[in-house]
């Protein structure tokens, strides 16, 4: 993986999740993609069991292998993070303090939890999810990153952008990935936030149809977030 920032510069890391293809995974390992994104979420259009096997995710010898989970038990996600060789636990759902303390006691000590902030349009939903975040991260909290991503009924792969601005009043205490319909159009307004995402998480913008990505577009993608500082084109 890529240290993507220096004393001067940032330079995002790149998860792209929802994927299903296994052509297309080597592809992303070859251009050194620095997340691996696999949802294990059964109504989502993008559930990677119904394309891959545990086992053959597994043999993916990659050390950012992500998996996506929602609301599920905290036995499953165990069982399927050590038949998969996950590396981290993407927590999409409403999973409480306990729920991750739980998970974490569980879990291998070297698989990092990953709590998602889904961010929508009521403005008193979001300032008590900012207070959620304030106080969520004490040392029995086990969360690694954050990902704020765009609420939706159907948890993620909206392809739609929540209000960035919403970040700037947050103290967040930890490095982040920062989703929710992030594309070519969007990223230089990325400049415009005080605490740089850690990581973009790009899926929908950047597929031909769900959990088919397009590769070329995604390697265009990479490049340009590599090559300019701050993450602006």
């Amino acid at each position: 993986m890529k240290h993507h920032s220096s004393a001067h510069h940032f330079y995002p890391s790149l998860k792209v999740c929802g994927l299903t293809k296994r052509d297309q995974i080597q592809e992303l390992i070859a251009m050194n993609a620095d997340f691996l994104g696999f949802i294990f979420y059964e109504k989502s259009p993008r559930y990677v069991l119904n394309h891959l096997t545990l086992e053959e995710i597994s043999l993916i010898d990659y050390p950012g292998k992500v998996g996506v989970f929602v609301n599920e038990e905290v036995d499953k996600i165990v069982e399927i993070t050590q038949k998969a060789g996950l590396n981290f636990i993407q927590l999409h759902g409403d999973e409480s303090d306990d729920f991750m303390i739980e998970l974490k006691k569980k879990s291998h000590p070297e698989t990092g939890i990953i709590k998602v902030i889904r961010i929508g349009d009521n403005t008193a939903e979001n300032k008590n999810k900012i207070k959620q975040i304030i106080n969520i991260l004490t040392p029995e909290i086990p969360v690694a990153y954050y990902l704020f991503d765009t609420d939706s009924k159907a948890f993620g792969g909206t392809g739609k952008q929540f209000d960035w601005s919403i970040l700037n009043e947050l103290n967040i205490p930890l490095p982040y990935f920062l989703s929710g319909g992030i594309s070519e159009e969007n990223i230089g307004h990325i400049e415009t936030l005080n605490h740089k995402p850690f990581a973009l998480d790009i899926n929908s913008k950047f597929e031909t149809s769900p959990g088919n990505k397009d590769i070329e577009r995604i390697k265009k993608f990479s490049q340009t977030i590599q090559k300019s500082p701050n993450g602006t084109i």
